[in-house]
This record gives C-alpha cells, structure tokens and sequence, in this order.
C-alpha cells in the first residue's frame, strides 16, 4: 500500500487528540494511519524547545522539503564540471584538481566532492550499471576502484647495513625539503624485465625527469643521471637517493661526474623514496605494467613527463612542478 504524507487536516485533527493525552494507537484509529507513522510524525516535529506539536509551521516544513526533493547536480555548474572531467582525463588527482581551480577559475570546491561526483555515476555505489547520460569516470582515477576504501599501510622491511652510502648519513635539512636540488631516483621496468625508463624526481618542487633506458646496465643509468642533472646550476645538484638495484653501482661515477652526493634507502624500505615512488605510479597511469618500452617513442615520453611537471601540487599550493622549477632557476 502506498504511503501518503500526512494533510494539513490531518495535522490539525492529531493536534487535537494529542492535547487530549489520546495514546498512540488511538489517534492512529481515528486518523486511519498505522501508529508507528503517528510515533514518526510526531517525533519529527516535536522541538524540545517548544513542547508541542504545531501543524501548520510542519505543514510548511513538509512543503518546503517536497520541493527540495529529487536529482540534483553535484559540483556547482556546467563550468566546474567541464573544467573537473577535463582534468580527470589529464589524470590530476581530485586533490589537484580543487587546489588548481582557484587558481585557473576563481571557484571552490572540494576534493571530496569530486569524488563524490565521480561515483555517484553509478548505480549501488560503484556496484550497479552506469545510470542514463552519465560517464564513468573512475578509470581517470589513480587506483580505479569500483568502490571508495579506506586507506591501508604497509610496513617495509629493513634490511644489513651497506657498503654505499647509507640515507641514515644524508643530511638532516634534505627530509625538511625547504630547499631544491635534493633528487630521488628509480628504475621502472618494461615488459618481462626488459630495460625501461629512468626517473629523477626532486623533492620539494616535484619537478620529473623520465629518460628511456637502452638496456640495464650501470652505464645507461649512469649516462641518463648525467645527461639530465649536469646541465643544471650546481645549487640543484646537492644530493639524490637511490635504491639498491645494480643499475645503481656506478654511484661513484655519478658523483663525479655530476657533481651531486649519493645515498641510498635501506633495501625493502621504498617508503623512504616516496616522492620517487608517487612518481612512477603516475608514470604507471600512461604506462601500465607489462608496457613494452621498446615500442614507446620518445615524443610520448616527453608528453608524460611534460604532463607531469604541468600538474598542481598541493605542497606548492597549487602551483605546478614547473613553475616552480621556473622560478628556482631564475633566483
């Protein structure tokens, strides 16, 4: 049986047989209504501060509710929205995207909100179908999972002390970073373990490199490190922390000829690179796992690593790796 909302006749009629201390299941009699409506009715309309139940001062509250009823947009106009989708596809984060906002458009909007809009184009909280005239956009996200999760942690696993130069003899002031020329460096791997690109990331600014790799060995790493960090001013070559791969044996090398100190993360502990880490997950979004390098051009190597020097970060308060950098380098 369908449910009807209460008429203001019938608000007036249970004001009366409320005043007469009529019990529950009697005014529910006489109205014709199941009493735990009554008991619901009631309830909501009841201020604790006024002691009595006013029917037309809930009349009005239930018509103003009515009209509020229905689908509404999320995220604030056709503007907001063209602008958020964009840059989903540009794959910025919804964190960046709301930081970048202000700045490109003079609008505020949340990061969760963006999230919100995002699955709310699908069905049961990301289980159902696509509803009508809306995209799935969950693709553009990092992790692309059908439903929102909480965050987890994993624990590294630190391992013997080695001969290179540790990250415990890295200078203090680099995990502050207020100061640029401090790197991070890694290996992302091709295809059945084929070589792959290399990647420098500097700590404060975020600013990436990406070089393609030739092959594996000590000298394409050592000549892709130089090839991008000896043009620099020596004051954005102070230090650069890498893993324990053997692409990295040639470190001493690399201090020589660039000009820059080396140190390295305890193995299994790549938290202890996290900005280099972050990085390559984004590479990851344009090159997934299983990419055969060998079959990427140049050109769309460059278009990555443009892409991400030209997103917004929220340590720089919204401004991009790259105009950061810029203004580093003209100091």
């Amino acid at each position: 049986m369908p449910y009807n909302h209460f008429t203001i006749e019938e608000r007036e009629r249970l004001q009366t047989l409320w005043w007469e201390r009529r019990s529950m299941r009697d005014i529910a009699k006489v109205l014709g209504r199941s009493h735990a409506s009554v008991s619901r009715e009631l309830r909501r309309n009841f201020p604790p501060e006024r002691e009595q139940y006013t029917p037309r001062l809930t009349q009005e509250r239930a018509s103003a509710k009515k009209k509020e009823r229905g689908r509404h947009e999320r995220l604030k106009n056709d503007r907001v929205r063209a602008y958020v989708v964009t840059h989903l596809k540009r794959r910025w984060s919804p964190e960046q995207i709301a930081l970048r906002i202000k700045i490109d458009m003079g609008e505020r909007i949340s990061h969760e909100a963006i999230y919100q809009y995002v699955y709310h184009q699908v069905h049961r909280d990301g289980y159902g179908l696509l509803k009508p005239r809306c995209e799935d956009l969950r693709m553009y996200l990092r992790r692309r999972r059908k439903r929102r999760i909480p965050k987890g942690s994993r624990r590294c696993q630190r391992a013997g002390n080695q001969s290179s130069p540790s990250i415990e003899d890295r200078p203090a002031v680099v995990n502050d970073r207020k100061r640029i020329g401090d790197w991070e460096g890694d290996t992302v791997e091709s295809r059945d373990h084929r070589p792959g690109v290399n990647t420098l990331v500097e700590r404060k600014t975020g600013y990436t490199f990406i070089t393609k790799l030739h092959s594996k060995s000590g000298l394409a790493t050592r000549e892709a490190m130089s090839a991008r960090l000896t043009p620099l001013p020596a004051k954005l070559r102070r230090t650069v922390t890498l893993d324990n791969g053997p692409e990295n044996r040639d470190w001493r090398q690399i201090e020589e000829k660039v000009g820059i100190k080396c140190f390295f993360a305890h193995p299994y502990c790549s938290g202890e690179r996290g900005t280099n880490e972050n990085t390559n997950g984004l590479i990851r979004d344009y090159f997934p796992k299983k990419t055969d390098f060998r079959m990427i051009s140049e050109e769309e190597i460059r278009f990555v690593e443009r892409e991400l020097n030209d997103r917004p970060r929220k340590r720089l308060g919204g401004r991009t790796p790259r105009e950061t950098m810029s203004g580093a380098l003209t100091c």
